[in-house]
């Protein structure tokens, strides 16, 4: 007998309804990555759900480096509404927005998530404490470093390369394959190097000192560092008389790879949904 057209869609919603029901959630896919990462989950953490809930079905998952509108916007077109950020999502370490009551940005971008059933997961202080760094191994794999890596450098922190190269043919290779819109450098760009630091993302004044200190660090590569401590740093111990040189690449830049690196290991226990790197757009442009 002829299916009516009216129990034909009724089917198709139940039908529907049964097939969202089944479909993996964001609580499931967090705790296959607590599962996988390989240490123990902190309790003290600012790797949370930031937006929506556990409960939400996922269609499809983007890493990205930061979760900036734009890049919600963008990954809500290919049909990813679970999105596993690096960085915030509402422009400060702990990912509140309590400072900001009222502020139109924050409304304008949590209605557009909300609308679009987008949620967000910060995935930062796990992937960096992952042994070996998440962040660290995609930065390397992407610059090509792997064989250079020297073997007490915690996973692709510290480099030694034969034979040495110019302070300008090291910034030359990063500009290449990082593309970082507004490199910064200090120090004398036909200065030799072969031993080199990396400090992916933002460099702390210790952090960043205690590196350019050592003996063994002739160039500091980081993402940003404030300019009145690291950058004055770096500024004193080559007026010092010592060969010293420090590269900021920019944070989105000098991380974004980690996060591209994050979704190919995604892959390996999440096989539900497709999942992409969306990158982050570079904020900067020179004059």
């Amino acid at each position: 007998m002829p299916i009516s057209r009216r129990l034909f869609l009724a089917g198709a919603a139940t039908l529907a309804v049964a097939q969202e029901s089944r479909a993996i959630t964001v609580g499931q896919i967090i705790e296959r990555i607590q599962k996988n990462v390989g240490i123990p989950w902190r309790a003290e953490t600012v790797d949370r759900i930031i937006f929506g809930n556990a409960d939400m079905p996922v269609k499809g998952i983007a890493t990205t480096m930061m979760a900036t509108l734009d890049v919600v916007q963008r990954a809500s077109a290919l049909g990813r509404n679970f999105i596993i950020t690096h960085e915030p999502t509402f422009w400060e370490h702990q990912d509140t927005t309590t400072a900001l009551p009222g502020d139109p940005t924050v409304e304008f971008k949590s209605n557009f998530m909300r609308e679009h059933n987008v949620a967000v997961f910060r995935f930062h202080d796990h992937w960096h404490a992952r042994r070996p760094d998440g962040i660290a191994t995609g930065m390397m794999q992407e610059l090509g470093w792997e064989k250079y890596a020297a073997p007490s450098s915690g996973g692709g922190n510290r480099f030694v390369f034969p034979p040495p190269m110019t302070l300008a043919a090291l910034a030359a290779d990063l500009k290449a394959k990082l593309k970082p819109a507004t490199m910064r450098i200090v120090g004398d760009q036909k200065m030799p190097v072969s031993r080199v630091a990396a400090s992916w993302g933002y460099n702390s004044r210790e952090g960043g000192i205690r590196a350019l200190a050592r003996e063994d660090v002739d160039v500091l590569v980081a993402g940003e560092a404030r300019e009145w401590e690291v950058v004055e740093y770096a500024q004193d111990i080559i007026a010092s008389g010592k060969k010293k040189a420090l590269i900021l690449i920019g944070h989105v830049a000098s991380e974004q790879a980690g996060m591209k690196y994050c979704a190919s290991w995604l892959k390996g226990f999440v096989t539900e949904v497709p999942i992409d790197f969306v990158p982050a757009s570079e904020p900067f442009w020179a004059a």
